[in-house]
């Protein structure tokens, strides 16, 4: 099988702030094998680049064989020549699940014995700004039934309020591990008058004493995000969340994602599926097990001006699965 990339550069509708970093073009590689379509979304907090991406990619793209239905084989093989990397085997995981329903002539989702009609709806991002900005990006985005605000630095629960004054739709928060274990537990006392539905990765995951006691205390569930890779990250997460997030640029892929499901739940775990900034290839490649999950944060294409493919539909937040071969995504000017 032939593969090839390219890079594409997509634009932020706003500066996209997080408790870490602030982004405003994200750079991601887009993978073809055959006629399959992926996407790489590497984020630097996992030391992943469109060049790293790339470099891995040229490690492997004459060792794919000939058959894309032996894709356990394939990514097993990638594994032991690139470990990590995992938004770059995220997109060959997606070409092939794509290249694989094209040569059926059905959709991923019917691949995989799964129901194409995604019962949730997505939220909505709101990133890390002042108060009034927040209240007019909530407001912008009017027709969405959830949001999930972005906080974990000073000041961070005006911003919560100043989202809730304008809006009775759920609300999620996300910290992105800024907080540590004291202020958490004092700022999730203080949003349990907003309505929260969940909150996110409120500290370092590597203060297991400290998710412990949050978790105790806490009447909002905590869902984990950073460093939960894979599915053989999950156990060592038991007792100190109510659920887990997953990222295909974060874990591999969809393949990978299968498997992390299935250990969430073995485990009495509630199940996320998450994003980063994306194009439209690999948010409707992490909708096709939208009907497995709890809670959708599927919005990586929505918070971009000049997503080059279409495909996935949207109305007021919920997500319609094309009914075409494979991922169901074209480029918008084919």
């Amino acid at each position: 099988m032939h593969l090839t990339y390219h890079t594409i550069e997509l634009e932020l509708k706003h500066p996209f702030r997080i408790s870490r970093s602030v982004t405003e073009v994200k750079k991601n590689v887009i993978v073809n094998i055959e006629e399959g379509i992926g996407e790489a979304a590497p984020s630097q907090y996992y030391g992943e680049s469109a060049e790293t991406v790339i470099e891995c990619l040229e490690r492997v793209k004459d060792q794919l064989g000939d058959d894309p239905f032996q894709i356990e084989f394939i990514l097993s093989s990638i594994d032991k020549k690139i470990a990590g990397n995992f938004s770059a085997k995220a997109a060959i995981d997606m070409a092939l699940y794509d290249l694989m329903g094209k040569k059926l002539n059905i959709p991923v989702y019917k691949l995989l014995g799964l129901d194409g009609k995604v019962p949730l709806v997505t939220s909505y991002t709101i990133g890390i700004d002042t108060p009034e900005r927040m209240k007019e990006k909530t407001k912008e985005a009017k027709d969405f039934l959830i949001y999930k605000v972005k906080v974990g630095v000073k000041d961070d629960i005006e911003m919560v309020k100043a989202v809730r004054e304008v809006t009775d739709a759920k609300i999620r928060v996300d910290a992105n591990a800024g907080w540590n274990a004291e202020e958490a537990s004092r700022k999730i006392d203080q949003l349990e008058e907003y309505g929260i539905e969940f909150v996110e990765q409120p500290i370092d995951p590597k203060d297991k004493l400290g998710l412990r006691k949050i978790k105790e205390r806490s009447e909002i569930p905590i869902i984990i995000d950073e460093q939960l890779m894979t599915s053989k990250d999950i156990p060592e997460f038991v007792g100190l969340c109510d659920g887990i997030n997953i990222k295909l640029a974060k874990c591999g892929g969809i393949l990978e994602a299968l498997r992390m499901i299935h250990v969430a739940r073995a485990h009495g775990l509630k199940v996320m599926l998450g994003c980063m900034v994306e194009s439209s290839v690999g948010i409707a490649a992490a909708a096709q097990l939208g009907s497995l999950v709890d809670f959708l944060d599927l919005d990586g294409n929505l918070l971009i001006d000049n997503d080059p493919y279409e495909g996935l539909k949207l109305n007021k937040g919920k997500l319609f699965l094309s009914d075409s071969p494979g991922l169901g995504v074209v480029p918008k000017d084919q």
